[in-house]
């Protein structure tokens, strides 16, 4: 008889592992999700991407979106009925408390190698550090923030031009395998306590970490490349840079100026280094080619962009 997983996620990450539980060998019973949120100017009430995904397939599994799970007896209730052999939680939004904890053994899909960047942010953390290598750690969970034992690890080379949207999709694919290898060998795995001397953490990402200035090149594209997906970067007076290459990280300049124009993309210096940028968006306007932008804005070659 298969083993019985209850799935709790929310984003696209955890959407990829569940898509290839409910293909396996193994009967995923249940879902549980966060709560329909509103979203956008109309405020829309917009279901979480797991929930989106087994609407749109068709798929016809108990989904559970409860507000909180600490204090919740029904939960409690609803995931002992269910009876299930594991718990796998992937990007999920809460802490489950000792009481779902004791229920089952439950894994937790975390992106990043544990004990590095235990949190919310995971992914962009490790581009924001430049880091060589990222990957998914499964672990076994407890009460404490991604403090439980290492069941597996599997790494992903980040390699140079790397975002934070190839990023995901690649540590998602990883997560998935990884379940399943996880799962497969769970009676074999000998679980490995995390070493408490390399632990660092990272916070939910917020709207304003998303400013930046032309100080320093090498930052400035780290940024870009951790949060283009969101918030997206920006300077002080909001205007957002995208699509962005690092030109150079040694050379000294004025902040901001404009070094180069080329046919679709300018090149903007920094303090130290430049970069390449091809699209500009104004507070609130449409997002323009760079040198479309700079024209109707009349800044030409030497001058600064702010």
């Amino acid at each position: 008889m298969s083993k019985r997983i209850v799935f709790m996620g929310t984003p696209d990450y955890a959407t990829k592992i569940f898509e290839r539980l409910i293909n396996s060998s193994y009967d995923v019973v249940a879902l549980y999700t966060q709560p329909d949120k509103p979203v956008g100017r109309k405020q829309l009430l917009t279901p979480p991407h797991i929930k989106q995904f087994c609407l749109d397939n068709n798929i016809e599994l108990p989904i559970f979106q409860p507000e909180k799970l600490r204090g919740n007896k029904e939960v409690e209730e609803e995931l002992k009925a269910l009876n299930p052999d594991f718990i796998i939680v992937a990007a999920y939004g809460q802490i489950l408390p000792l009481e779902i904890l004791e229920i089952a053994p439950c894994i937790n899909l975390h992106a990043s190698l544990l004990p590095k960047y235990r949190g919310a942010s995971p992914i962009q953390e490790s581009l924001l550090n430049d880091d060589e290598y990222t990957g998914v750690t499964s672990m076994l969970m407890e009460e404490g923030l991604d403090s439980g034992d290492i069941l597996a690890l599997q790494y992903l080379k980040i390699t140079p031009t790397m975002e934070v949207a190839e990023a995901f999709a690649k540590l998602s694919d990883i997560a998935a395998e990884l379940t399943i290898t996880t799962l497969d060998n769970f009676e074999k795995i000998e679980p490995k306590k995390q070493n408490e001397t390399e632990v660092s953490f990272c916070k939910k990402i917020k709207k304003e970490y998303g400013l930046v200035d032309f100080s320093n090149a090498k930052s400035l594209y780290l940024k870009y490349k951790a949060y283009s997906y969101w918030p997206g970067i920006f300077i002080e007076n909001g205007l957002k840079l995208k699509d962005i290459k690092l030109v150079e990280e040694t050379s000294n300049n004025n902040e901001g100026e404009i070094l180069d124009i080329k046919t679709d993309s300018i090149i903007i210096a920094c303090k130290k280094g430049s970069i390449e940028v091809q699209t500009l968006q104004a507070p609130s306007k449409k997002a323009l080619n760079a040198v479309e932008y700079i024209k109707g804005k009349r800044v030409s070659l030497g001058d600064i962009l702010e």
